[in-house]
């Protein structure tokens, strides 16, 4: 079985060609299909690289919000399941493979544990306290850092344009809502590599901004916000394992 993988970019470069390298060798890809926000990095220019190396890349750049992108991936996809794969990570190896033991009847989506790379973090205690955060986010709010969905599940799907966060949540809860089950893979995952300007605190406010406008469209944020703050407490721990620079 083919799938299509959907990937969205944006000045991605700093992993871009890390992260194709390992859906290729990981995912048996029909189409790659990257929606992309107009980069002025190399971003295109490693996509014409894999494209001339695979020949199935379909780039589409538009602009708008992430909500948008995923639409219009969505929109483009021609395989039965079909993947959402973030530009800044790297899947585990055989990832597909493994992923095919979650699809069981009724599953519409099998997510891929995301764990966030700190440098010179190998504490257990560490990663392991990442592992139950994450697969509480997904609980609550989603996740498409690497995501296998059932093309049928999200037929007919119009994410609000204004979710620039939480589009992840409405997929999630759009699959659940069609009466198919969207699961935690249970052998799955990717590491996740933040570009280095996420680590900056002006970077940081921006992103919880954004956070909580879209929050105020996404119907469930109350359900989403009684966790919030063991959330913040996650994101203040990894500032000074990653070595924070509150410089902007």
């Amino acid at each position: 079985m083919q799938v299509d993988v959907v990937l969205l970019t944006k000045n991605s470069e700093h992993l871009l060609c890390k992260c194709l390298t390992s859906v290729y060798q990981n995912v048996p890809i029909k189409n790659l299909i990257v929606i992309d926000g107009f980069s002025t990095d190399r971003t295109v220019e490693i996509l014409e690289k894999f494209n001339r190396k695979f020949g199935n890349v379909f780039l589409v750049q538009m602009h708008g919000s992430r909500a948008k992108a995923r639409t219009e991936g969505i929109r483009r996809v021609s395989t039965e399941w079909f993947m959402f794969v973030d530009s800044d990570v790297l899947l585990c190896k055989d990832w597909f493979k493994k992923a095919q033991a979650d699809l069981a009847d009724g599953v519409g989506a099998v997510w891929g544990l995301n764990v966030d790379v700190l440098p010179n973090v190998t504490d257990k205690r560490i990663l392991k306290f990442q592992s139950l955060i994450a697969r509480q986010c997904f609980k609550l709010r989603g996740g498409m850092h690497d995501t296998l969905i059932l093309h049928k599940a999200v037929e007919g799907i119009r994410i609000p344009e204004q979710l620039h966060a939480y589009e992840d949540a409405y997929i999630v809860r759009w699959v659940e809502d069609h009466g198919y089950k969207a699961v935690v893979g249970s052998d799955v995952y990717c590491l996740h590599y933040k570009p280095p300007n996420n680590w900056r605190l002006q970077n940081g406010i921006a992103q919880a901004i954004v956070e909580f406008r879209c929050g105020l469209v996404y119907s469930h944020l109350f359900e989403y916000m009684i966790f919030y703050p063991v959330f913040i407490l996650y994101w203040c721990l990894q500032l000074p394992l990653s070595g924070f620079r509150g410089n902007v």
